[in-house]
């Protein structure tokens, strides 16, 4: 939409260091965000201010250093560490006469790539327009024409204005198709949640290895790799947990400091997974220096999509890369897991994962030992049905003796539904 200047594949970036914590941003990062959308880095410009500096975000001077980097190198596009605002964005470009990209434009740029649904494209479209909607001032000098003609003369509409309404029109449209997805998805969850199947979500930094351990627990075949945002579009795979019986795994799209407000408000759809997920697996990647900061930036979107208060069982990944770390259940004074230590890519702990999860979806689980006269043999067959049963025999006066395993919301409902003298069964 801009008449601007084509981004191509060679790239200078540019981090600057500031004092305010708030606003420090990671250079590995954006190197790594560099790589996976498939630019070049040929220069990397640094410096540090106490401020942006209102006109290039840099300073003059450094903003010079910048535009003569790119005409010594013939780069194509200056990519930014930070969020610039519209005014600094354009006066960057005509000084250093190249396309200009901010920190969320390059993030943005990367979703565009990876979406591979209808969903996710209306999602990533739609962030899209938000974020350019504020970058369509002045984006042209030539918008200003009149109309010819005996009747017609005065400015018209300019292109400028045009855009604008062109571009209103498709958020609403795109709006309007997320809220039928929305819908959809509302469906299956309230189907999951009649059935009472429990559904249990991936969520961590980016590149943590969600997608390589729902692949490793689910045996399917969601798109897995070494690079920032390798996969956006969620997945839901049913699996089997022994007492517990079936649960839904949902693998998210990663997070990442400062993710973009409109990238969260386009994903609403998709984040709802979490937001209604029984348990969160918080995958970290251990070996990673800064994982305690991943963890705290992780846990600063889940309380800003109000996915704070659910249960979280911590995934500590990628032990392979660690010396001396083997797979184990970190557990609470209470006996709960709290920690699992594992290695997705080589498969280790895994089994103490689905254990894990087990016990923290089994909070709720009650256990009877039963003797339930002959006369009462529908019982049997209600409770084989309900996948329940943890062992069985008979007594020598015929009464079918049976431990019973289920979620407590389960028994009470047997007892409401099916036969209310079910307690009187029990074994003291």
């Amino acid at each position: 939409m801009f008449d601007r200047y084509e981004a191509g594949e060679q790239a200078v970036l540019v981090h600057v260091e500031f004092a305010d914590e708030n606003s420090k941003e990671d250079l590995l990062e954006l190197q790594l965000l560099v790589s996976s959308a498939g630019v070049n880095a040929i220069d990397v410009v640094t410096g540090s201010r106490q401020a942006p500096h209102p006109r290039y975000f840099v300073g003059s001077g450094k903003a010079e250093e910048i535009a003569n980097a790119v005409r010594t190198l013939q780069a194509d596009v200056v990519i930014f560490n930070h969020s610039l605002s519209p005014s600094q964005e354009r006066n960057l470009e005509q000084l250093c006469q190249c396309r200009v990209l901010d920190r969320t434009g390059l993030i943005l740029d990367i979703f565009s790539q990876r979406a591979r649904t209808h969903e996710g494209k209306l999602q990533v479209e739609l962030a899209q327009l938000r974020h350019i909607s504020t970058r369509l001032i002045r984006g042209w000098t030539h918008l200003d024409k009149q109309k010819g003609g005996i009747g017609l003369r005065g400015p018209g509409e300019s292109q400028l204005e045009t855009d604008r309404r062109l571009l209103r029109a498709r958020v609403k449209s795109i709006q309007g198709r997320l809220v039928k997805v929305q819908k959809q998805r509302e469906q299956g969850r309230r189907a999951r949640i009649r059935a009472e199947i429990p559904t249990v979500s991936l969520v961590g930094y980016t590149n943590a290895g969600k997608s390589t351990l729902f692949n490793e627990m689910t045996n399917a075949a969601v798109y897995a790799a070494d690079q920032l945002f390798a996969t956006l579009d969620p997945t839901l795979r049913k699996i089997q947990l022994q007492d517990v019986g079936s649960a839904i795994l949902a693998d998210t799209v990663g997070f990442i400091r400062h993710l973009p407000h409109d990238l969260i408000a386009a994903f609403k759809a998709t984040l709802q997974e979490t937001q209604q997920a029984n348990l969160l697996l918080h995958v970290v990647d251990y070996s990673d220096d800064q994982f305690r900061e991943n963890i705290d930036q992780v846990n600063d979107v889940l309380e800003e999509i109000e996915a704070d208060d659910i249960q979280q069982l911590v995934v500590c990944n990628k032990i392979d890369r660690m010396e001396g770390v083997e797979a184990k259940i970190d557990r609470n004074e209470e006996g709960v897991p709290i920690r699992v230590w594992l290695s997705a890519q080589q498969g280790v702990g895994i089994d103490l994962l689905l254990i894990a999860i087990t016990e923290c979806l089994s909070e709720n689980m009650v256990q009877h030992s039963l003797s339930i006269p002959p006369n009462k043999g529908n019982l049997r067959g209600v409770f084989f049905e309900m996948n329940c049963i943890a062992s069985e025999s008979y007594s020598e006066q015929g009464n079918w003796l049976v431990d019973v395993r289920m979620e407590e919301s389960d028994w009470l409902r047997l007892i409401k539904r099916v036969d209310e003298n079910l307690e009187s069964y029990i074994v003291k």
